[in-house]
């Protein structure tokens, strides 16, 4: 991009739709001008994002037990259309392969939409015994949905190019359930390691996943008010075991159907992570995620040139070998419009070094999340940066806690309803029963987001639809 371009004027973020989509571009994390709707590429700044940040996913599912693998891409229509209620969720979805170069195939191959139809098959001949149990295994890979809405980057597209999808198996559909609630853990303690507060809540029966059980969801408040689901735990009972054939021989001998879940996240987690912490500089990224974690500006001036370029180098070599991440601007920019250009990446930390800093051994360290400057000793940089990376951290799950607190409203009739959820999040109570739930998203004009998963029920209060005593609220909000 040209210079002038990159110092044109980023929207406001209170016009968060403008925001959001000159912010992917002027910070290069996507370019949407791929010639094909809904498919867009990451730029190598944005990707480095996405690295750092399924690294922490794949730390955090490996060290509970879980293996990662990978599974074909193409998946039989013979083998896709035996799941009957699954495909019903996805039929209007796929793409499908119909020709291999100019011939036409026996049998048509789907683009994967979700992969519990390619990977089941080879879970028959995989599990055999109870002592297989349990197996937990993931994927990271893209899959492909023919989106007829408006899509947009990172939150709907036709290829998700980040699907990480974990399917588990189990003897019985208890071991099945405590799999979920585990599941639940390690998706709030993954977006806790990003920043980011979540709503956790089960979700209505008619918006559960195409087979399952139940389904239980975790959802982000976007600065427009709207949800987000960043990530999604199925209890799939013995119903895809039967379709599959997965049994497994009981400690008794008899062969019993196997119980399963899956679960998955996308690159959704980011688009989260950039909307709910950015400013109207540009992103403000949690420094475990951040490409550049430090960036160090030299103020020269003509006397004392080298010294201060030499001092740079050194606190880089010595950040460099601590595990940070580092550049030096030493560019022919103004000072002016390298903070710019830095802050528009939201490189959490900037050190500027001057002759008088050298003077004085220190460097003036400036967070990107406040603001706020301070004068850290050259002897002692690794030890004072990593710790302004940890109270970074602590300040943007605090904040975005609280902004996510002060989102949720509870309410008692549905036209408060209808107000509060243009700004957020709004809970009602609900009978639990189908009829007065879609009769309450009807007259909302927004869906009923679930029950939530902490809700303590210490009261009775009455359904809006049918009067009927509960001592359930749900969530309601208008969604992406």
């Amino acid at each position: 991009m040209a210079e002038s371009e990159k110092e044109a004027a980023l929207s406001p973020k209170e016009e968060f739709s403008e925001w959001y989509n000159e912010l992917l571009w002027m910070a290069e994390i996507m370019d949407v001008r791929y010639p094909v709707k809904g498919l867009y590429v990451w730029y190598p700044f944005g990707f480095a994002i996405r690295r750092n940040t399924y690294n922490i996913i794949r730390e955090i599912l490996d060290n509970s037990g879980h293996q990662e693998a990978l599974f074909p891409l193409l998946i039989p229509e013979n083998e896709f259309m035996k799941e009957a209620e699954h495909i019903k969720g996805f039929e209007d979805e796929v793409y499908w392969v119909t020709h291999g170069g100019r011939d036409p195939l026996d049998i048509p191959l789907a683009l994967r939409p979700t992969s519990e139809t390619a990977i089941y098959p080879m879970y028959k001949m995989w599990v055999r015994s109870h002592a297989d149990f349990p197996v937990k295994i993931y994927q990271i890979v893209n899959t492909f949905r023919y989106e007829t809405k408006h899509t947009r980057p990172l939150i709907r597209l036709r290829e998700i190019t980040s699907f990480k999808e974990a399917h588990t198996v189990h003897a019985t559909w208890e071991d099945a359930e405590a799999q979920v609630k585990e599941a639940i853990r390690l998706y709030t303690e993954i977006y806790r390691r990003l920043a980011v507060p979540v709503l956790r809540s089960r979700r209505p029966d008619w918006d559960k996943f195409p087979g399952a059980d139940y389904t239980d969801a975790l959802d982000a408040i976007m600065p427009d008010g709207k949800t987000l689901q960043i990530g999604t735990v199925h209890h799939l009972g013995d119903n895809f075991a039967k379709t599959f054939d997965i049994k497994y021989e009981a400690p008794d001998g008899e062969q019993r159907y196997a119980y399963q879940t899956c679960y998955g996240i996308s690159e959704r987690s980011i688009a989260a992570t950039i909307s709910i912490h950015g400013d109207d500089k540009g992103l403000v990224l949690p420094p475990e995620i951040a490409p550049v974690q430090v960036v160090i500006i030299p103020i020269i001036f003509k006397k004392g040139a080298e010294e201060v370029l030499a001092a740079c180098k050194d606190v880089k070599e010595r950040l460099t070998k601590a595990g940070i991440r580092v550049e030096i601007d030493a560019s022919d920019l103004r000072p002016g419009a390298k903070y710019y250009k830095w802050e528009m990446k939201g490189v959490p930390l900037r050190l500027e070094i001057g002759p008088r800093d050298l003077q004085n051994n220190v460097a003036v360290a400036v967070r990107r999340d406040t603001g706020e400057k301070e004068q850290i000793p050259l002897s002692d940089i690794e030890t004072r940066v990593s710790s302004k990376f940890e109270a970074i951290h602590e300040s943007l799950y605090q904040k975005a806690k609280t902004e996510l607190e002060n989102r949720v409203f509870d309410c008692d009739e549905l036209e408060e309803v209808k107000e509060k959820i243009q700004m957020g999040v709004a809970t009602i109570p609900w009978c639990g029963k189908r009829e007065c739930g879609l009769a309450m998203e009807d007259v909302i004009g927004a869906g009923i987001l679930g029950i939530p998963l902490e809700q303590k029920r210490d009261r009775k209060e009455k359904c809006p639809i049918c009067g009927e005593e509960t001592e359930t609220r749900v969530y309601v909000a208008r969604t992406y």
